[in-house]
């Protein structure tokens, strides 16, 4: 139960209590949990399958009867697949920042309190880190093939050596404080120091990062399964309905664009919520967006 309570009861209603005074952070989790519902309930609220095709329709444009987005290329409801491929985007962005931030925890608190253990560990992420993050995400899926998977599996390696070095950071600089001299000195387990003591110290800088990364990695998500590293066809994502779009994007432009215009909404939202997060959790810059909200009243 202690691994639950990272903040205070107090400290966590002080966090909320920011959020919502930030404008942009609240329009940024408006937009988040209206596309987290539209992905929840799709398969019910979509007018169509997301495979459903009328070929005597392919490649209408917005506002044709019956089909609000129009059709693509193979006379597939746009709208339809949007909605449907709102649950799968998600997913592939999502999943690999909390399992990522699940492997670094206690990776980073052990090299943090272990030297030598702390030097191969972080010689290990040091090697990561000499590849820019796209191109270690694109090489690590050619390398375990395309599919959702092999999609999450190279984006937690992408992501890994990040989450690593700011919990070692965080680890390291609470290792100095009086606290864990005191626990030390008192004969306290190792792994009750670690993961009862020190853990909910170091746990919101992971959140934060990632809070704040989630939108490189939906992006990232999707044009890996854009380039046909990822989510294949005809399972309906956004990356795979833009590299669908592209074939036709000089007669249909729309086929590309409304799924584009709809990642983009996702990751203005997930950077929105990310930047907020960050404020509320520093005190100074909570202390400013509380004068500000009690200067506008």
């Amino acid at each position: 139960m202690r691994l639950l309570s990272i903040f205070r009861n107090s400290q966590l209603s002080e966090v909320i209590r920011t959020l919502r005074r930030d404008r942009s952070a609240s329009i940024g989790l408006l937009l988040l949990f209206v596309l987290i519902f539209v992905a929840f309930l799709g398969p019910l609220i979509a007018p169509f399958g997301s495979n459903d095709a009328i070929p005597s329709l392919r490649l209408s444009p917005p506002g044709t009867s019956g089909h609000l987005l129009g059709l693509d290329h193979q006379g597939r409801d746009i709208l339809s697949r949007i909605i449907h491929g709102t649950r799968l985007t998600i997913i592939t962005g999502v999943t690999p920042v909390i399992i990522g931030a699940l492997v670094a925890l206690p990776l980073g608190l052990l090299a943090a309190w272990y030297e030598r253990l702390g030097v191969v560990i972080l010689r290990m992420m040091d090697v990561l880190f000499a590849f820019p993050m796209a191109l270690l995400a694109i090489l690590v899926t050619s390398s375990l093939g395309a599919g959702i998977i092999n999609l999450l599996i190279s984006l937690v390696i992408v992501l890994l050596p990040y989450y690593v070095r700011i919990v070692y950071q965080a680890a390291a600089s609470q290792n100095a404080l009086p606290y864990i001299e005191a626990l030390r000195a008192s004969g306290t387990p190792v792994r009750t120091i670690l993961f009862v003591e020190l853990l909910p110290n170091v746990a919101p800088a992971a959140i934060v990062y990632g809070a704040t990364v989630l939108g490189s990695i939906v992006v990232t998500a999707a044009g890996l399964s854009f380039l046909g590293l990822g989510v294949q066809p005809p399972l309906a994502e956004w990356g795979v309905m833009i590299s669908e779009g592209r074939n036709v994007l000089l007669i249909a432009p729309h086929v590309a664009a409304l799924p584009g215009a709809a990642l983009t909404l996702l990751v203005v939202a997930c950077n929105l919520v990310g930047d907020g997060l960050r404020d509320a959790l520093d005190p100074r810059a909570r202390a400013t967006i509380n004068y500000q909200a009690n200067s506008r009243k």
